[in-house]
C-alpha cells in the first residue's frame, strides 16, 4: 500500500473499532467477535508503526468509551489502563525473564473500583473510559459476595471484576417471559445489572465481585509481594481471582492447567493475566500511554480452520428474535468436530459480508463456542429473510445502538410458544416423553409442528427427524411410542395441557368433578356454573369461558380430542401425595396449625417446602385469589394454587373436611 492508502485504511479501522468498542463498553452490545476486533486492532497497530502516525481518536491510545447513562460520573484517583496482550507463551516467558509472577484468570465482566474508609464501603465506580467512571455504590452494596464492613480501618482502594456466572445467566434467561428478549451473554447482562438505577434489579441478578488488584492500603507491610496483597484481601473477606505463582520455567505448565480448567468454569473469562509479584520492581517499570508495564494479558491462541459456507439457517426463537446460524463443511477444532456456528445478528452477517459458497475461517471463542473469525471471500450475497421461517409473517429489523437484529413481530408465531407445547407434553398433562423444549424448538423451527394436534402426526417427518443431529431411529421410535401411549388419557389431563390461565391440574379436577366429564358440557360451562364450585374464583372462571369462546382455541381443543381416547376417571378427586412437594401459606381451618397439615403430607409420602419454586407441585392457600408474593410466584411458575379443601379431596381425605 502507498502512504495515502495506509492512512485511508487507518481511518477506516479507527472508525470501525471505535464503533465496536462503543457498542461493547457503553451499550452492552456486540457488532463483531473478539477475534475480529483483535485482528483489526493488530492491523491498525502495524499500520501506525509503519507510518509513524497515530490518529487522535485511535483505540490504541484511548481506553474505553464515555458512559452514556444518567449515573453520576467521577474521575479515578489513578487512571485505569488496559493491558498489553499476546497469544504467545514464548512472549510471556521472555517478558517475565527471571522474575516471579502471578498467573490468573482474565475475567469477562465489568471492572469496578471500590473504596473503603474506616472499614465501610464508601464508593464504587465503574471503569468507564479509564479516566472517568460511573458511580454505582448502591449497586455494589448488593453484590452477592462483597464485604460491606472490613476490619481494616485505613483507606483501601481495590479493583476487581463484577461478573454473573453462567448458571445464574441461564437461570435468569429461563425465568424471562416468552415475550421478552433473552440476554445474549453473561458479560452484557452484568454490564446492565451493575449500571442499573434500581439496585433491586442488581440484587436479583446475583452479581459477584472478584478482586484482582490492590491500589492503596496505607500502613500495611506486604513484604513487596502482590501475592501477599491477594492473601490480605482474601483475609478481609474479598473473593480474589484464582491464580498460580509462576516462573519462566513453570509458566508453560501453568498456562496448560488454566487451558484445561476453562471448560469447567462457571464464570466467563477471555484469557489470563500475568502480574509481576515484585511490587517495587513492577512499579519502577512505569507505564506507556496505554499499558502498565508490570502486567501482561494472555489470550488463547485460537485454533482456526478454513472451510466453505454451505448454508445460513435463520432460526426463530420464543422471543421473536430470528438468529442466523452458519452451516459449513465439517472441520476439527480443539479436538472436536464442528459444522455450525452462531452469527448472532444481522450486523455481524453484514460485517462479515457472508454469501453461500464463501470460504470462511472458523475458531472456538475461549476454546468453547464456535464462531466465524473472518470471511476470506466476502461476497456479501446472503439475503436477509423478509418472512419468518416458522409462521411466514413479514420480518422487521430492529436497531438498538449500532446493533441490527431480525425479528418476527407476529404474536401468534409458533416459535414464541415453545413453553406452551412443552407444557402440553409434560408429565401431568399429555405425558409425551422425549419432547423437551429444545426438541420442540427444533421441530417448530423446521415446520413440523404448528398446533398441538401436529404432535400426533410427527410420523410424517420421520426421515427429516432421524437425519437431525442428536436424534436417529431409536429416538424417533421411542418418541412415537410415547405419542401413541399419550392417546389414552383423561379429559382433566387434556384441559390442563392447554394451559388455560389459572387452571392448574387441581382446578381442572374440581371443575371436572362438578360439571362432569362430557367435553361439550365442559366447553360450554358458564361463569355462574364455575363460580358455584367450591374453590373456583371469578378469575379462573372468566379465564375458562374466555378460552372456549375463542373459536381458534376451541377448535384446537376439539382437534386434540379427535386424536385421543378419553378414559373414564373413576376417582378424579384422588391424587397421590407421595413424591410431590407442597408449600403451605396462610391460615388453615381443618387443622390446629400449618404444622399439623405438614405432618399429614409427610405421613402420606409428600414433602413440604418453605418457598415456591419450579419444583413445587402445589401451593396450599385458602385464599386462592390472594395477590401475595407466594401466590404471584406460583402463578408465574405455573404452580397450581389450591385450597385446603381441594387438597383434602385430591388426597382422598374427605373424612377430614
Amino acid at each position: 500500500m502507498t502512504g495515502d492508502e495506509k492512512m485511508k485504511r487507518m481511518k477506516e479501522l479507527v472508525q470501525l473499532l471505535n464503533k465496536a468498542g462503543k457498542a461493547y463498553y457503553s451499550e452492552s452490545g456486540e457488532i463483531m467477535s473478539n477475534f475480529e476486533y483483535d485482528r483489526l486492532y493488530d492491523e491498525l497497530k502495524q499500520l501506525e508503526q509503519e507510518t509513524g502516525s497515530v490518529l487522535s481518536d485511535s483505540p490504541t491510545v484511548h481506553v474505553g468509551y464515555e458512559a452514556l447513562s444518567s449515573l453520576p460520573k467521577e474521575a479515578h484517583e489513578k487512571p485505569m489502563l488496559s493491558l498489553d496482550k499476546t497469544k504467545s507463551v514464548d512472549t510471556l516467558i521472555a517478558w517475565l525473564g527471571s522474575q516471579e509472577a502471578l498467573l490468573s484468570w482474565k475475567m469477562d465482566g465489568l471492572t469496578v473500583v471500590l473504596t473503603y474508609e474506616n472499614g465501610e464501603l464508601q464508593k464504587a465506580v465503574t471503569r468507564g473510559n479509564g479516566l472517568i467512571g460511573e458511580i454505582v455504590t448502591n449497586n455494589a452494596r448488593v453484590f452477592k459476595n462483597l464485604p460491606l464492613h472490613i476490619p481494616y480501618k485505613g483507606k483501601l482502594i481495590l479493583r476487581g471484576e463484577a461478573i454473573i456466572t453462567y448458571s445464574d445467566f441461564n437461570r435468569i434467561n429461563e425465568e424471562l417471559p416468552e415475550t421478552e428478549a433473552k440476554y445474549k451473554n453473561p458479560r452484557n447482562l452484568c454490564a446492565g445489572a451493575v449500571r442499573q438505577l434500581n439496585n433491586k434489579i442488581t440484587e436479583q441478578r446475583n452479581v459477584r465481585f472478584y478482586a484482582f488488584a490492590l491500589v492503596q492500603a496505607d500502613g500495611v507491610d506486604f513484604k513487596n509481594s502482590r501475592e501477599e496483597q491477594f492473601k490480605w484481601l482474601a483475609s478481609l473477606g474479598f473473593t480474589v481471582v484464582a491464580y498460580r505463582r509462576v516462573t519462566g520455567a513453570t509458566l508453560p505448565d501453568a498456562v496448560s492447567w488454566f487451558e484445561k480448567e476453562i471448560v469447567k468454569n462457571d464464570f466467563p473469562s477471555d484469557g489470563l493475566v500475568l502480574l509481576l509479584d515484585d511490587i517495587a520492581y513492577g512499579d519502577s517499570l512505569g507505564t506507556t500511554a496505554k499499558f502498565p508495564r508490570n502486567a501482561m494479558a494472555f489470550k488463547w491462541k485460537d485454533e482456526t480452520a478454513d472451510t466453505t459456507l454451505r448454508d445460513v439457517e435463520w432460526l426463530a426463537s420464543r422471543t421473536g428474535l430470528i438468529n442466523p446460524v452458519a452451516v459449513f463443511d465439517e472441520v476439527e477444532l480443539e479436538g472436536t468436530k464442528v459444522r455450525r456456528a452462531s452469527v448472532h445478528n444481522v450486523s455481524i452477517v453484514e460485517s462479515l459480508k457472508l454469501g453461500i459458497g464463501d470460504t470462511i475461517r472458523v475458531f472456538k471463542a475461549n476454546m468453547i463456542i464456535p464462531q466465524i473469525a473472518e470471511n476470506l471471500t466476502g461476497s456479501g450475497t446472503l439475503p436477509i429473510p423478509e418472512t419468518c421461517p416458522v409462521c411466514g409473517a413479514k420480518t422487521v429489523i430492529r436497531e438498538e445502538g449500532d446493533v441490527r437484529t431480525l425479528y418476527c413481530p407476529n404474536p401468534d408465531c409458533q416459535a414464541k410458544h415453545v413453553k406452551a407445547f412443552a407444557h402440553f407434553a409434560s408429565r401431568d398433562a399429555m405425558n409425551i416423553d422425549g419432547l423437551s423444549e429444545m426438541t420442540l424448538e427444533k421441530f417448530i423451527q423446521s415446520g413440523f409442528v404448528h398446533t398441538f394436534r401436529d404432535l400426533y402426526h410427527l410420523d410424517r417427518y420421520r426421515a427429516e427427524i432421524v437425519a437431525m443431529k442428536g436424534f436417529g431411529d431409536k429416538f424417533f421410535d421411542n418418541l412415537m411410542a410415547a405419542v401413541e401411549a399419550s392417546r389414552d388419557t383423561s379429559i382433566t389431563r387434556v384441559i390442563y395441557g392447554f394451559g388455560i390461565a389459572g387452571i392448574g391440574i387441581a382446578t381442572a379436577h374440581l371443575i371436572v368433578d362438578a360439571i362432569g366429564q362430557d367435553p361439550d358440557r365442559l366447553m360450554n360451562a358458564t361463569t355462574g356454573q364455575l363460580t358455584a364450585i367450591n374453590g373456583i374464583g371469578m378469575t379462573a372462571a372468566q379465564a375458562w369461558t374466555q378460552f372456549f369462546a375463542d373459536p381458534v382455541k376451541r377448535k384446537d381443543f376439539e382437534d386434540v380430542l379427535a386424536e385421543v381416547r378419553l378414559e373414564r376417571e373413576t376417582s378424579s378427586r384422588q391424587e397421590s401425595v407421595e413424591g410431590k412437594t407442597f408449600v403451605i401459606t396462610g391460615s388453615v381451618k381443618h387443622f390446629a396449625n400449618r404444622s399439623a397439615l405438614r405432618d399429614l403430607i409427610v405421613s402420606m409420602g409428600g414433602k413440604v417446602s418453605g418457598s415456591v419454586s419450579s419444583k413445587t407441585s402445589y401451593l396450599i392457600n385458602n385464599d386462592t385469589e390472594s395477590t401475595s408474593t407466594k401466590n404471584q410466584t406460583a402463578k408465574k411458575l405455573g404452580v397450581p394454587v389450591i385450597s385446603e379443601d381441594a387438597f383434602l379431596k385430591l388426597a382422598g381425605r374427605e373424612d377430614l373436611l
